[in-house]
């Protein structure tokens, strides 16, 4: 049962940046997570499998194409929000475990506290930065550490245990069949979760055929999302861009940028039709070889930030 009436000020470690929930106005059972004013997450409680992003939409269909429908498909959201794509695979793939990683313990507990997950989810969280969770080792210490468990038990003890907040720790990110990579600082991805050495670790940690997709937002001339595409392309055998607006339109607009990776053929790659329709611009192979051209890899000493959607270049 959802708490919520109307809008919510969740609890949040980062004082400067408020994070909200709030009902809408035409659909009751929908509601919007905010940080620093920034839309995160949109969450269709009635239905978890009704999505309102395009990019939350595509990255539904490649998760559809994961795996036979119905199969256990084990999930890592590094990010969390409001869990908006962990309640989608929660209705479409009964029982399948997943994990989220997540920076706020207490925005976390608050956001379950006002939107609990449903009966039967299997979602555990390690609390801590995606950075530094992905090179801890994959191999389990004698206790875990003081910024998971037991900053997740304080938290859950603190709310009376009305949030349903199940730890795991960084050992127990591995061998993920399906990574979605959503690291956002309000409107900014930092650069120290966009290198090469950040997503080799995150390629340790997936199953051998497992999928990653990375959720970012760029424009024409797509500086930033050609180095990601370079970069990905430097780790994993297999990339593909997914975005809705035209790769080549010098006039397009700021919007979401994915971009798929394996070491399998991609299977939203082979047949784009699978992303449904209105189908999105996918590029892969030879085309998306030549979009990249001599974009340059990221690394730990020569990655950016995510471009700054409030640029006057964005129109």
């Amino acid at each position: 049962m959802c708490v919520l009436k109307n809008r919510r000020n969740l609890s949040s470690t980062l004082d400067d940046r408020p994070a909200t929930l709030t009902r809408s106005r035409l659909r009751s059972d929908r509601f919007e997570l905010r940080v620093d004013g920034i839309a995160q997450s949109v969450v269709s409680m009635a239905d978890p499998t009704r999505l309102v992003y395009p990019y939350t939409r595509h990255i539904a269909r490649a998760l559809d194409a994961a795996a036979p429908a119905g199969a256990s498909l084990f999930t890592v959201h590094l990010g969390a929000g409001a869990l908006t794509m962990a309640r989608y695979v929660a209705a479409t793939r009964t029982g399948s475990p997943q994990l989220a990683v997540e920076f706020e313990p207490e925005l976390y507990a608050s956001m379950l506290e006002a939107l609990p997950l449903p009966a039967g989810s299997d979602v555990r969280v390690i609390f801590g930065d995606a950075r530094a969770v992905a090179d801890a080792p994959l191999v389990a210490g004698p206790a875990a550490p003081a910024s998971t468990a037991a900053v997740a038990a304080d938290v859950a003890e603190d709310r009376g245990s009305r949030a349903d907040v199940r730890t795991a720790v960084p050992a127990e990110w591995a061998e993920a069949q399906f990574t979605i990579v959503d690291l956002w600082d309000a409107a900014v991805i930092h650069r120290r979760v966009a290198s090469q050495e950040f997503f080799a670790r995150v390629a340790e940690r997936s199953a051998a055929a497992g999928v990653v997709v990375v959720n970012l937002l760029d424009g024409h001339p797509f500086e930033y999302a050609r180095r990601q595409a370079a970069t990905l392309g430097s780790v994993w055998s297999h990339v593909a861009v997914v975005l809705d607006a035209d790769p080549f339109d010098a006039d397009g607009p700021l919007g979401n940028v994915l971009i798929f990776a394996s070491n399998e053929p991609l299977a939203i790659a082979a047949d784009p039709s699978l992303l449904g329709l209105p189908l999105p611009h996918v590029l892969s192979g030879a085309q998306l070889d030549s979009w990249i051209g001599a974009a340059r890899i990221m690394t730990d000493g020569d990655s950016t930030d995510s471009p700054d959607p409030n640029d006057p270049r964005w129109g």
